[in-house]
């Protein structure tokens, strides 16, 4: 919760030591008492009822332009901090699918190869250096975007609300003391996964699609044909799976990168390179726990695919190709997720201290003009 001024006032109660004066007061999480003792010039006494209003300004105490201008960080301020939230996650995961778009479309590849091909003298599997090499002779550079635009279509909605959604679950989860425990936090984190995912996941199987599949040119082209030919559950194929694999994948996530950078030192906290190290690390566990069932999802997600279950999908797979068969594409993915996921957090992580900052700076001006004004009044 933010820091927001209120103004507690404290009036006289019969029988306690006559005291009565307004106080400017730092809003704490849990004022939410019907007593309350406090301490002004040495006097504590208790009251039966507080009064909390938000601490309200004179319209000529807002900044004006010109202090606006000296100092710009406070214009943030004038964004409302859900939206501006909002956007630093839709800002941060598409920039971040973009720069890691070849690794990840070398993964589809090589995650799908043998389900695509479909026949049984094709090669089964394809190496890191096959799948770079087929796609450059085949498709040229562009190819090694293809797909690109609905992922970035589907990343920035799925960013911005795993992200802000994570923000929500955490207040929703935090314990009656205000504190929010390592479960807490995981279930935030599962349950924010999970939400995004379900509202994005058409988006997902078009880019899948889009990006495995020949013949195919365009989103529309593919939706259309998917609901022409398979009908409208086939934008679900592979949602249990999602789910399933997600939940895990951004408690652990989240959760150690929280966990890690709250077990350090104040002063390391809010360094960029502390976030930077702290996502590559949650993002390697997490990724390394996760894996088997995002290989699941994608095979399932594909046209004509054998699997109807996540454990008929399972045993298949180990039955064609080992428990080796669960990693295919592991490497591009850990090389992807590691840069995808530092950039998205730590973006995020930056933006949420300079949200901070700004509203602290726009605070400290309107203050300024409003002690001003009360001096000049008195005057």
């Amino acid at each position: 919760m933010t820091e927001d001024k209120v103004i507690i006032t404290c009036r006289n109660i019969p029988h306690l030591k006559p005291s009565s004066y307004d106080v400017v007061y730092h809003r704490q999480p849990l004022i939410n008492h019907a007593t309350l003792s406090f301490d002004a010039s040495g006097i504590t006494c208790k009251f039966a009822c507080v009064s909390v209003a938000e601490t309200k300004f004179h319209k000529e105490s807002t900044p004006t332009p010109s202090q606006l201008m000296k100092h710009p960080l406070a214009v943030v301020a004038l964004v409302p901090k859900d939206a501006a939230l909002f956007l630093a996650g839709a800002i941060a995961g598409a920039a971040a699918k973009t720069v890691t778009a070849p690794l990840d479309r070398i993964k589809l590849l090589m995650q799908t190869y043998g389900v695509r091909v479909g026949q049984e003298s094709a090669k089964k599997t394809i190496s890191l250096v096959e799948a770079v090499t087929v796609i450059g002779k085949e498709e040229g550079i562009k190819g090694y975007w293809k797909g690109n635009l609905p992922q970035v279509i589907r990343v920035i909605p799925y960013s911005a609300v795993q992200l802000f959604a994570y923000e929500i679950y955490k207040k929703i989860f935090r314990g009656k003391n205000g504190e929010l425990s390592v479960v807490g936090r995981l279930a935030a984190g599962a349950f924010a996964g999970m939400t995004s995912t379900f509202i994005t996941y058409p988006l997902d199987v078009l880019r899948l699609r889009l990006a495995v599949e020949p013949g195919c040119r365009s989103m529309s082209e593919v939706a259309l044909s998917m609901l022409k030919e398979e009908g409208f559950a086939s934008f679900y194929y592979g949602l249990g799976p999602s789910l399933i694999g997600i939940a895990p994948y951004i408690a652990v996530n989240f959760c150690v990168f929280d966990l890690l950078k709250k077990s350090l030192p104040e002063k390391y906290q809010k360094r960029t390179e502390t976030s930077l190290l702290t996502a590559v690390l949650s993002a390697s566990l997490a990724t390394l726990t996760c894996y088997p069932l995002d290989t699941v999802r994608r095979q399932m997600q594909l046209k004509g695919t054998p699997y109807k279950t996540v454990l008929d999908a399972i045993s298949g797979i180990v039955a064609r190709d080992g428990v080796i068969g669960l990693y295919r594409g592991f490497v591009p993915n850990a090389l992807k997720n590691l840069p995808n996921s530092s950039i998205r957090l730590t973006t995020y992580d930056i933006v949420k201290r300079l949200i901070a900052a700004s509203e602290k700076e726009f605070r400290t001006i309107t203050e300024e003009n409003h002690n001003k004004q009360t001096k000049t009044s008195i005057v």
